[in-house]
């Protein structure tokens, strides 16, 4: 009877330990605080922390895993970000009473560049589904964009 109550408290005792070696240990710590950053969107700084947490331990897997998702995450936001600038671009050149040549060529180029883009983005398991759709929503307006240049 008495070694069936020392395994759990044996086990509790354990993961005591573990916890606190995982909460005091820097690298650790850093890798829950990159955690908690990828979780509210802020990736520039998850990155930066999983980065820091990685390169203090090499075995990290969380650091090194958060470090890729905030890549990822940094790359599809990046995309918005272009996209939207580009949209405003082409929107000024709408404007124009009549677009030249030299405006449709421009338009067309900045709808391949942006397809192509959208073409390297490679989703994970955890990518922000908000992100995954609003570029999708971007690249399908890119691809319209260009089909409707390209006809006249």
């Amino acid at each position: 009877m008495k070694n069936r109550l020392f395994i759990p408290a044996f086990a509790i005792f354990l993961l005591f330990i573990m916890a606190i070696y995982f909460l005091v240990n820097p690298s650790y710590e850093k890798s829950l605080k990159a955690q908690y950053y990828y979780e509210i969107a802020e990736y520039d700084k998850a990155y930066s922390l999983a980065k820091e947490a990685f390169s203090l331990d090499l075995y990290n897997r969380m650091a090194s895993t958060i470090m890729t998702q905030s890549q990822t995450s940094l790359k599809y936001v990046s995309y918005i970000q272009d996209a939207k600038k580009y949209m405003q671009f082409i929107d000024e050149i709408a404007t124009h009473q009549k677009i030249s040549d030299a405006d449709k060529a421009k338009i067309r180029m900045i709808c391949n560049v942006m397809i192509s883009a959208y073409i390297k983005l490679a989703p994970s398991v955890v990518t922000d589904d908000a992100l995954i759709k609003e570029s999708a929503e971007y690249y399908n307006k890119f691809e319209k964009l260009l089909e409707k240049v390209n006809k006249n």
